[in-house]
């Protein structure tokens, strides 16, 4: 198998003149390529398991010569797009049907896939992310937390609902070209959007949740697609920049910029140079970009006639250039201060710092001052432990050091050991000065023996003296009243300058909160709440109730349903604000809708489900070892903004169950990529959507923003082993990484 770097490699080699040439017949219709492919897309399995799984034996037709074939009809043009895939028909008359590649086919559109990344990665922009390595939903929200100052006015560049057709397709095609010359893979990528083996829709909710209709090459075709879109808002980002490099207004326009930014940025310099203000908080303005597959949010720091102009040069280019159509009822202007606009399923808001950082309640101060207090009195034990034991060794070694020099008649030592000595000793001293100076006592003893019956206090006595003596002697009870005056140590000095940080605090708190925004991420936590009451989770009141659905599967596989749910929602929440609510909402409802079915399972009350399985949901495995699959409490309170992942949403868990049969037939292989395992058990699909009887395209009726399986995949079985159906309930795979046409034929 190819690493990586050597698949970069392979790729780079064949790039001639500003182009890549034949990529298919020396990189994708290579063996090694295409294993490499396999093993990507293989569920848990090693190298050393694959080769042995292809090389040594048969995987339904996916063996090594089938690999050699398949580069033979890849290299010829003949590889057949059709035979690969399976049509699935809907139950319902008026239902989309779905079709669907098989596992050899997704080993193809896999090699297409590393081959395209290979050539594109670099060349997209910073701030498109989705279906690239390190660049998911968490990166995306720390680029909006971190880099965005101070947003005015924002909107969100919607498309509307429709499929890739395709003249799409052909422009695709055209855009692809300018950077690859080889007309097999153009054809290649033709056939599979002509078989519906790979499909995309621009805006829809679906993309990048890893549904089942979603392909893994659509993720790289939108961002190659929506490339151009994107270094046009770069361009208007770097004239927007230059035009005002920082607080100093220099510059001129440069002849590129369009006709909209440049008059507007123009007019701001004569305005702010004829009224001569004063740029003492001022802040140059700004244009962010944020792309996550084909849902784009615009934000501008400056005036709202700007950030229209803005808008309509990109409405423009994506109906001009692209030929997307957008939805403008959608696409709307909204003030990032006053309302809220929804990215990648949260919710964004500008706010003052002190709404993301508020101050101290005098309840908490309170607290941190008697934890402050406590702690410094465990420090002063363990000095005074520590004094204690250096004096005792101290005893030691001059008990020591007086008998040798009673025995030996005196020290007997060269003169370079004086100043090593000295040097120590002094040392010492300071150290002893230091901590004398830390006990009130000591200092409140001397205090009183050097200010306390003095002579020289008296005026009588003064005026005999010379006056030098006296300005020394008043400048020592100076010196002896501010360093050894245990009270003033203690209350005057700590009080003023507690005081004085206390004032630059405030003051630093007021001067951001007045000129300075920041940004609040939440997660939407009334759709949430939709959610939960639309999956039956919770009751007309809101209060938790059981799944009678789930009942027929096995306790522990209950569970893992449930947690993988809730493990869905906290990894994808974490970097909210509001992160505590939605721990409530897995916390409570999420774990008492579990107990509730498992006790009506077993015809119990949920006392005694609790006393069984106890709040933490402990089940048996096979083994009889206690396992817990769904978070404990105390991993929730500690749960937060950590992890910079993609995380998958929870819709493609939430809209699907999985009912375990009983059936007699004989044992299939696993469904998942490349798993062997015969030991199955058949489950059948249910949708969410299907059982409530509920189109997801209305709103009314279904939440807004959650995507749902396609519906052709309701009511079919699955076989499944141990493993992978546990990795499916608690979210660790998908759908996408199951072959669901082995089930219904064309091997």
């Amino acid at each position: 198998m190819k690493s990586k770097k050597d698949i970069e490699s392979l790729v780079l080699k064949q790039y001639k003149n500003g182009r890549f040439h034949n990529l298919v017949n020396n990189v994708i219709a290579v063996p090694s390529i295409l294993f490499a492919a396999c093993e990507n897309l293989s569920v848990g399995r090693k190298g050393g398991e694959l080769r042995h799984l292809l090389f040594c034996s048969e995987y339904r037709g996916v063996d090594w010569r089938w690999i050699e074939n398949t580069c033979q009809q890849l290299k010829d043009g003949n590889f057949n797009m059709d035979s690969h895939c399976v049509r699935m028909i809907p139950i319902r008359i008026k239902g989309e049907s779905l079709a669907l590649p098989n596992l050899k086919l997704k080993v193809v559109i896999e090699a297409i896939r590393m081959v395209l990344e290979v050539i594109y990665e670099k060349r997209f922009m910073t701030f498109a992310y989705g279906g690239r390595v390190g660049m998911g939903r968490h990166t995306a929200v720390r680029y909006l937390k971190t880099s965005v100052d101070n947003p005015n006015w924002w909107f969100r560049l919607r498309f509307s609902h429709e499929k890739f057709d395709d003249l799409r397709v052909k422009k695709l095609i055209s855009i692809m070209e300018e950077k690859i010359s080889d007309s097999l893979l153009m054809d290649l990528i033709s056939n599979l959007f002509l078989s519906e083996a790979v499909c995309i829709e621009f805006g829809g909710c679906y993309m990048g949740k890893g549904l089942l209709q979603e392909s893994g090459l659509s993720s790289i075709l939108v961002n190659i697609y929506l490339n151009g879109l994107d270094r046009e808002i770069q361009n208007l980002r770097s004239e927007i920049s230059r035009a005002r490099p920082g607080f100093e207004l220099v510059g001129e326009i440069g002849v590129q910029a369009p006709s909209g930014v440049k008059d507007w940025v123009q007019e701001q310099v004569t305005y702010r140079d004829s009224k001569g203000l004063d740029n003492m908080f001022y802040k140059p303005v700004k244009l962010f970009a944020c792309r996550y597959l084909d849902d784009i949010l615009v934000i501008c720091s400056g005036s709202k006639i700007l950030t229209m102009r803005v808008k309509d040069l990109l409405v423009e280019f994506s109906e001009c250039s692209l030929g997307l159509k957008i939805d403008r009822l959608n696409t709307a202007i909204h003030s990032a201060v006053s309302e809220k606009i929804e990215f990648l399923g949260l919710e964004f808001q500008a706010v003052p710092p002190s709404v993301l950082q508020p101050p101290l309640s005098e309840k908490a101060i309170r607290a941190k001052k008697k934890y402050i207090k406590q702690r410094q009195a465990r420090a002063m034990e363990e000095r005074n432990a520590l004094e204690t034991r250096r004096k005792k060794l101290g005893m030691k070694i001059l008990n020591h050091v007086f008998k040798k020099y009673k025995r030996s008649g005196g020290f007997k030592g060269e003169p370079t050991v004086a100043p090593v000595a000295r040097e120590m000793f002094g040392t010492w001293a300071k150290e002893v000065i230091l901590e004398f100076l830390d006990s009130p006592d000591e200092c409140w003893e001397w205090h009183h023996k050097l200010t306390s019956g003095d002579f020289l206090h008296s005026q009588s006595v003064r005026d005999l003296l010379p006056q030098d003596l006296l300005d020394a002697y008043d400048q020592f009870q100076v010196q002896v009243d501010k360093y050894l005056n245990p009270e003033k140590m203690k209350e005057t000095m700590p009080e003023e300058t507690q005081l004085e940080e206390e004032y630059i605090r405030y003051s630093k708190r007021t001067v951001d909160d007045l000129t300075k925004l920041c940004m609040k991420v939440d997660a939407p936590l009334e759709l949430m709440r939709k959610s939960v009451k639309l999956a039956r989770f919770t009751n007309a009141m809101g209060r938790p109730r059981p799944i009678k659905l789930l009942i027929p599967l096995e306790d522990a596989d209950i569970v893992k349903w449930y947690a993988g749910i809730g493990m869905r929602w906290l990894d994808f929440y974490c970097c909210c604000h509001n992160f505590r609510t939605v721990k409530t909402i897995v916390n409570y409802h999420l774990r008492f809708s579990c107990i509730l079915t498992l006790a009506e399972k077993h015809e119990s009350s949920k006392h005694d489900a609790i006393k069984h399985y106890s709040k933490d949901l402990k089940v048996s495995s096979a083994e009889g070892a206690e396992e817990i699959y769904f978070p404990v409490e105390n991993d929730i309170k500690m749960m937060g903004d950590k992890n910079l992942s993609d995380p998958k949403p929870v819709d493609g868990l939430l809209c699907m169950a999985f009912v375990r049969l009983a059936s007699d037939e004989a044992p299939n292989y696993c469904a998942a990529h490349f798993c062997n395992v015969k030991d199955t058990v058949a489950y059948r699909v249910r949708l969410l959507q299907s059982r409530l009887n509920i189109n997801p395209f209305d709103e009314k009726k279904w939440v807004s923003g959650v995507a749902a399986t396609q519906e052709s995949i309701d009511r079919k079985c699955l076989p499944l082993c141990k493993q992978h159906i546990t990795d499916l309930y608690l979210g660790r795979i998908t759908l996408q990484d199951v072959d669901c046409t082995s089930c219904f034929g064309g091997h």
